[in-house]
């Protein structure tokens, strides 16, 4: 294992800076990527499905706030979905019981919220399929001729799901998602604990490895390790922003980095 390269300064942008793209990742042993955002444009469907979701929810409440665009990236993003629906509430001073983790969609607790939404997005994705990045493709696919290992590290139940709709289930034989992580007891994002976990099934120190987030909850995760190099890929939440979480660069496209 070779080390990345040390010309790629901690909390920079990589925008206009080939030399900086182009070695941040050469050399490591493996790439842990999320997958809504990093891999898939999934991200749009959930925010499309939250706000479905909460939209419909809150008409009943009164009194509640409405929901907003940038409530997905303050509350929601890249965490849990149950975990999701626990602090949008929060944020609205909304207290609802938990129910049983089966739910019915129809009831409102956390536990039926959450189950509505899935119901929403999975409704989504099978009506419009789900077509990868390019650039990420292409990244994936650099990241496999060099030899590197690769896994997809999601807080999304649905990620085998996803990565099959998208053709790249063939590419990932470790996926820690949110039933994984449930079942190994893990607690989510911004934990570093699935990044981790993923790191020993590919049986590798997490030094070795790259996590590479769109959402600030994962970037934390990867700064709370302790891993190679955190990249932060910008879909939304802000240059600054991923920078401040603790990503090590960020570009706007994973295809910046070949």
């Amino acid at each position: 294992m070779t080390e990345l390269s040390n010309s790629t300064a901690a909390g920079t942008s990589t925008a206009g800076d080939s030399t900086a793209s182009s070695s941040a990742w050469t050399g490591a042993s493996a790439i842990l990527f999320d997958l809504d955002g990093v891999l898939t444009p999934t991200a749009i469907v959930h925010e499309r499905a939250w706000q479905e979701l909460f939209d419909g929810y809150l008409q009943d409440v009164p009194g509640a706030d409405g929901y907003r665009e940038s409530d997905y990236f303050d509350h929601i993003d890249g965490k849990p979905r149950f975990d999701g629906v626990r602090d949008f509430l929060a944020s609205r001073s909304i207290v609802l019981p938990e129910g049983p983790a089966d739910d019915d969609p129809a009831n409102d607790t956390v536990h039926g919220l959450g189950n509505r939404k899935n119901k929403v997005f999975n409704d989504i994705v099978e009506a419009g399929g789900v077509a990868p990045y390019e650039g990420s493709v292409r990244f994936l696919e650099a990241a496999e001729a060099l030899g590197l290992k690769v896994a997809v590290v999601s807080s999304s139940r649905n990620a085998p799901a996803v990565l099959l709709a998208a053709g790249l289930a063939d590419h990932f034989p470790v996926v820690v998602d949110g039933v994984v992580a449930a079942a190994a007891g893990l607690p989510g994002k911004p934990s570093p604990a699935t990044y981790e976990y993923a790191a020993q099934l590919l049986d590798l120190p997490s030094e070795e490895c790259v996590v590479v987030e769109d959402a600030v909850s994962g970037v934390q995760a990867g700064s709370a390790g302790s891993f190679h190099a955190v990249i932060g890929v910008d879909r939304g939440a802000g240059r600054q922003t991923l920078l401040d979480a603790g990503a090590t660069l960020v570009v706007d496209d994973l295809n910046e980095l070949l």
